[in-house]
């Protein structure tokens, strides 16, 4: 699959902190990473007026881990919406390639989205869902 087929792309480079034990990104580096090019496209697609009221948390992660990268090494990241929203719920894909285009990680991931004035969920709209829709 090339970046074409994926709505956002983001290159993430391993630093010595984001190391393990093992000599490789530790998990819960990929999830910063996953929660970083999720809130990225957030950023990059949705109207201010969105971004201005609205706010997005993770609900689930489903994560399955196939590679991985030492330091100084790049991990490709690409992210689309996934589905259909769902109330305040919506899925996204997201994965991590090398440079030879092989899946090292790749997440199936649900966010609800909230006011951020109340701090409760609010119902996705078409008008919200939109421009992630024309994106994919």
């Amino acid at each position: 699959m090339s970046d074409a087929d994926w709505a956002f792309t983001r290159d993430f480079t391993a630093g010595p902190g984001d190391i393990d034990e093992l000599g490789h990104v530790n998990n819960a580096v990929w999830v910063r990473w996953i929660q970083d090019i999720a809130v990225g496209h957030w950023h990059e697609i949705a109207p201010d007026a969105h971004r201005g009221r609205y706010i997005w948390v993770v609900t689930r992660h489903e994560i399955d881990y196939r590679g991985n990268i030492k330091t100084g090494e790049v991990a490709h990241g690409r992210t689309r919406v996934h589905g259909e929203p769902k109330g305040a719920q919506f899925g996204r894909e997201v994965q991590f390639v090398d440079d030879a285009d092989r899946v090292l990680v790749s997440a199936l991931t649900r966010w609800a989205m909230l006011d951020r004035n109340t701090m409760r969920p609010a119902r996705i709209t078409p008008e919200i869902a939109a421009p992630f829709r024309t994106a994919e």
